[in-house]
């Protein structure tokens, strides 16, 4: 597949005004942006492309018979030795068989303890040769499955897997994104966003990338991209105040070749990222999930790498059209109908009156229409503190605009 980077015409964009309190709020690329350390944050897609590309050339990808497995504990010289492991193991190269001595990482040890049926947690904490007695004897003697596949290279093993694992390289989902993105730092329409400023609520799509601010990340055995249209906002309605309610697109795509996660594709509107990189006005939220079975890399092909050009290249008037379906259908009349319109979607009489109260504080009139609701439904869920619970009352608003779709 060759990388398009020819550019879009594009311009710098001037900084707008958004209200970041209208619809829900995403913290899965904040999550990400927390927890990533320093060498797992990309300035480019071209570096990162680079990074995955390295990493799935230099490795190996067999399949083992479970009872070919055997662990293997050097003989104590010392206390490290005591917690020293390495993985005796015959890789296949094409018509010829590899023996090889390899190192399990802390992510495929915990792996072959799941497909042996052995509690990793309590096996890390046993001397090594004690953990290659139980290993070795459930992995001939007990085992569930008879092959395994294996990933890693001449020191490390990766990753083990069942035999029906669909592993998707991340670098070939990385080059996907590269055909839509180009570097993703603004030569093309789609990059890493940029940033709110909290006293304003002026959104600057210009905002200099840097480590901190960076949404391109991947370790050894994940991946993690989100991109925006930030410089193309849309307009679809009028603010309080009569200025214009603005929003653009993103998506996220997230993959393992190692088995820790499986691949997603979420696509959405939103209307500001701040700088710990929580997605604030949140609307139109759709997600491809694709689980690593057998046939993943056919999912791949033919649903999200068609859905995400699909995405790339879309027009607003989808979501224009859908938000003014919305705010012309009325749903309710008067208040005690905006009550009952509100229980009979399982809302109590308290949290009814609750939501039919601030959505007429946010919007400025009391809730009538299919929009009127959504808005006061995500932004009562804003209150909630549990996650899942916050997530079913955003899944609630989300189903209002659908009925009217």
């Amino acid at each position: 597949m060759n990388v398009i980077t020819k550019p879009d015409t594009v311009t710098p964009a001037k900084p707008y005004k958004v209200d970041p309190f209208r619809g829900s709020n995403d913290s899965t690329v904040s999550t990400q942006w927390m927890a990533r350390p320093r060498d797992q944050r990309f300035l480019s897609l071209t570096d990162l492309e680079s990074f995955k590309r390295d990493f799935y050339e230099g490795s190996f990808q067999s399949r083992s018979e479970t009872r070919s497995i055997e662990l293997l504990a050097p003989e104590p010289k010392s206390a490290a030795d005591l917690h020293k492991l390495s993985i005796g193991l015959v890789v296949d190269k094409g018509a010829t068989k590899t023996a090889k001595e390899i190192a399990p990482t802390h992510w495929s040890f915990g792996q072959l303890c799941g497909l042996a049926k052995a509690p990793a947690g309590y096996l890390r904490e046993l001397p090594s040769a004690l953990v290659t007695d139980q290993l070795n004897w459930r992995m001939h003697h007990a085992r569930e499955v008879e092959e395994i596949k294996l990933y890693g290279n001449d020191v490390q093993l990766h990753a083990a897997t069942g035999p029906d694992y669909g592993r998707i390289p991340d670098y070939e989902i990385v080059r996907a994104v590269q055909q839509v993105a180009g570097t993703g730092r603004g030569e093309m329409r789609w990059k890493i966003p940029g940033v709110i400023d909290w006293r304003t609520h002026i959104y600057n799509p210009e905002a200099p990338v840097t480590e901190d601010s960076t949404t391109l990340y991947a370790s050894d055995r994940d991946l993690f991209m989100f991109l925006v249209d930030d410089r193309n906002p849309v307009e679809v309605g009028k603010l309080q105040d009569g200025s214009p309610d603005l929003m653009f697109r993103g998506f996220y795509i997230q993959n393992s070749e190692m088995g820790s996660r499986s691949l997603k594709l979420a696509a959405f509107y939103l209307r500001a990222v701040c700088m710990n990189r929580c997605l604030w006005g949140v609307e139109d939220f759709e997600e491809i999930k694709i689980n690593h079975t057998r046939l993943a890399p056919d999912r791949w092909l033919q649903q999200a790498q068609p859905a995400l050009r699909a995405y790339a290249d879309g027009s607003s008037k989808k979501l224009i059209e859908g938000v003014a379906k919305a705010k012309e259908a009325r749903v309710a009349k008067d208040g005690d109908s905006a009550l009952e319109f509100l229980q009979n979607r399982k809302f109590s009489a308290s949290k009814a009156k609750a939501i039919l109260e601030l959505g007429e504080k946010e919007e400025g009139r009391p809730p009538r229409s299919a929009w009127d609701f959504a808005q006061a439904i995500t932004a009562h869920a804003r209150s909630i503190g549990n996650t899942d619970d916050r997530l079913a009352v955003e899944l609630e608003a989300k189903r209002v605009l659908d009925a009217v779709a």
